[in-house]
């Protein structure tokens, strides 16, 4: 099973999440590290992901490829992420048969009503929980 992790700017989300799907998948998925940047694709591959890319061809081809897709809201959303997150990367994501665990996190004037108020550390363990989920039901 692949598992594309996106993140933008620092890629410091991107990096405590594949850090935690590390330690509780081990090597039962495969996590590519895909940066809007250098910077943040180095950073995610810090936190140990088996392979990474960065820029937007390299998202867009390496996203057909995917069973998994995360990030945050902000990788719904052309020019996101102060430019960063282009309107292609947004449409591959969104073309994407992937299952895709989306955090209510964004910088932008999105407001997402309704979003449970938790700790960003708190919205990853529980989007960790649940691709944990996900993947043992596609195993059964």
């Amino acid at each position: 099973m692949t598992i594309c992790v996106i993140d933008g700017q620092g890629g410091k989300i991107g990096s405590v999440i594949i850090a935690k799907l590390k330690e509780r998948l081990r090597e039962r998925v495969e996590i590519i590290a895909l940066g809007t940047n250098s910077l943040a694709t180095q950073t995610m591959m810090k936190a140990r992901a088996n392979r990474g890319a960065s820029g937007e061809n390299a998202i867009v081809t390496t996203l057909k490829k995917a069973d998994v897709i995360i990030g945050t809201i902000n990788i719904l959303m052309a020019n996101s992420m102060l430019g960063e997150f282009t309107p292609r990367m947004a449409q591959a994501v969104g073309e994407s048969d992937a299952a895709k665990y989306i955090l209510p996190i964004t910088q932008s004037t999105l407001f997402v009503i309704g979003a449970a108020e938790l700790s960003i550390p708190q919205m990853i363990d529980r989007l960790v929980e649940e691709v944990e989920k996900g993947i043992e039901s596609c195993a059964r």
